[in-house]
């Protein structure tokens, strides 16, 4: 594999988007490559070619040149000019469902950070409810989309020219469940609970009534109870039916970060070391992961990194245990995340320009 690279981020407005733009700008194998930013250009800005990513993000900036970067009007022929091979949509769903068709045919390689192909099930995506223009084309390409979730799906993401990033409630709850139920232990008869709680970030920048700071600050409620789009991504890839978990997602008043605190229990008696050697065993090529021996995860160790950290407790029997992961919501369960699908995608270490 070549170690240089040139990507392109459209929607680099957001959270998220700036998240991956600082990632991409100081990743060890880009260096020489400055990633393409394009998105929707106000009028004012045409004349200059664009907006200068110091206006959009300031917090970017720096002493390598990062200040003279600019979001151009977006066209597939400035794409094409540019010889972009790997491109970056951190657009709305819909926005995604109708550009990457044409992206795969081009000849562009995908990290799709919205959740237009996640699903692979018709009825797990009614939640979205995509109106496609070429229903056949939608259904083809969804066909070849794999789970960006490298832990999971690392071979077939290296040849993949669609990778569809994970929700980041779902990589909170996917990663610590997955080892236990592929290897047998969950009853789940007995159903699993998963109660988890996000910053307001999640919610993405658009202000709404809920994410405005009269609502948000010094309350924690409930929502998407039964109704979270998320909730497809669980049932298919961990391997559940619907009445096997009930997911309850949370908003807490805070900027970012997600702690998911799970509820299982066991077929068999279960020791804390046969429960930490399945996640050892599974995780075992897993850099991003960071499994905790003698404590439970906080969000405020894992908040503006890469990680993701799973620790768990069993009760005096063995038969129950409550698990806890948190995560970074813009990062491990967006940005970081879709970097370390590049790098699997490019045959490069996993972990590159994230620790």
């Amino acid at each position: 594999m070549t170690n240089t690279l040139q990507t392109a981020v459209v929607g680099v407005t957001g959270y998220a988007g700036a998240e991956l733009a600082r990632l991409l700008l100081h990743h060890p194998r880009l260096k020489g490559k400055t990633p393409v930013f394009a998105g929707r250009v106000d009028a004012k800005d045409i004349a200059r070619g664009g907006q200068p990513l110091a206006e959009i993000h300031p917090q970017l900036v720096d002493s390598r040149g990062s200040g003279q970067l600019i979001q151009q009007p977006f066209s597939w022929r400035l794409l094409d000019d540019l010889g972009v091979e790997v491109l970056f949509l951190a657009t709305p769903h819909e926005q995604s469902r109708e550009w990457v068709p044409e992206a795969l045919k081009r000849g562009l390689r995908v990290i799709d950070l919205s959740g237009a192909w996640r699903l692979t099930e018709a009825a797990n995506r009614a939640v979205y409810a995509f109106e496609d223009i070429d229903s056949e084309v939608a259904e083809a390409t969804q066909a070849e989309a794999v789970y960006g979730m490298p832990e999971l799906h690392r071979k077939e993401i290296k040849s993949a020219r669609l990778v569809a990033n994970p929700g980041c409630y779902a990589t909170s709850v996917i990663l610590p469940l997955k080892p236990l139920v592929a290897a047998g232990l969950v009853d789940l008869e007995r159903g699993i609970v998963a109660d988890a709680k996000s910053g307001v970030s999640g919610a993405g920048k658009a202000a709404t009534a809920k994410t405005h700071y009269m609502y948000a600050a010094d309350n924690l409620s409930a929502y998407g109870v039964f109704t979270h789009r998320h909730t497809g991504e669980l049932l298919e890839q961990i391997g559940l039916g619907a009445s096997e978990i009930v997911f309850t997602p949370h908003l807490l008043p805070i900027p970012r970060g997600i702690l998911s605190t799970i509820y299982v229990h066991f077929k068999e008696a279960q020791t804390r070391a046969s429960v930490m050697r399945v996640y050892r065993e599974f995780f075992a090529d897993s850099p991003m992961v960071r499994l905790y021996e003698h404590a439970l995860p906080q969000i405020q160790y894992s908040v503006k990194t890469g990680y993701a950290d799973i620790g768990f407790q069993l009760d005096g029997d063995g038969r129950r245990a409550v698990i806890v992961s948190c995560l970074d919501n813009l990062l491990k369960g967006a940005s970081s995340q879709a970097v370390q699908n590049m790098n699997v995608m490019q045959g490069w270490g996993e972990a590159e320009g994230l620790e």
